[in-house]
Parts: structure tokens; C-alpha cells; sequence
């Protein structure tokens, strides 16, 4: 699986980014996708994950300001980010993981959040 992150870039503080994820050759569905971000310095951490089934999961942090969705017709995946802090300002990962062999997991080359005035 290869999975192509874009959408990163400069947004002030209270911005707004969407960040798409584009997976090829696979059967899509199959796969738990998530967001991940590792911010200067510090370790990767989960950001939002939406299951095979489609369920959602996210950060306590960003509850309520960060939307994941998933679009299996296109294989594709998206994460909707509100009113970005300072302190989101990360190299933002996303992740496809087997919903069954879930040593079979994989990462995009991420893309940079910058979130600064």
C-alpha cells in the first residue's frame, strides 16, 4: 500500500486545513485509516482514526474542531482541521492498518502543518 498525504501549509492560528490521504492498490476497505502527528521535537501521536466499519475516534485534543472521513470509492481519506493552534504545528502522518493483519500497517510520507501568525 502507498499512501500519499497532501494538503499541509502555512494557516494562521484559528485557521482552517483539510489534509487528504490518497491510498493506492488496495482494497481500501479493508484498512483502519488514521492520522498521526509528531510535532518538532517530540513523538508521533494518534490524531484521528476512522475504523474499516467506520466508526471515528480522535484525540481528546482536538474533540470537536478535527473531522475525519473516508472515501472508499475513491480510496481516499480526509482530516478536516478547525480552529489549528500554535502548538499543532507538526509533520501530520497518515496510516493504513489491516483490520485483520494488523502487523500490516503502513505510512505516507506526511505533510507539514504550520500554525503560526
Amino acid at each position: 500500500v502507498q499512501l500519499q498525504a497532501s494538503g499541509g501549509g502555512l494557516v494562521h492560528p484559528g485557521g482552517f486545513l483539510r489534509l487528504s490521504c490518497a491510498a493506492s492498490r488496495t482494497i481500501f476497505s479493508m484498512y483502519h485509516m488514521g492520522w498521526y502527528r509528531q510535532p518538532p521535537g517530540k513523538q508521533r501521536e494518534l490524531v484521528a482514526k476512522v475504523t474499516a466499519g467506520g466508526s471515528e475516534n480522535y484525540a481528546d485534543s482536538v474533540k470537536g474542531r478535527f473531522s475525519i472521513s473516508r472515501d472508499n470509492a475513491k480510496n481516499m481519506v480526509y482530516l478536516e482541521m478547525n480552529s489549528l493552534k500554535a502548538q499543532e504545528t507538526a509533520v501530520y502522518y497518515c496510516n493504513a492498518q489491516h483490520y485483520i493483519i494488523t502487523t500490516q500497517s503502513y505510512w505516507g510520507q506526511g505533510t507539514l502543518v504550520t500554525v503560526s501568525s
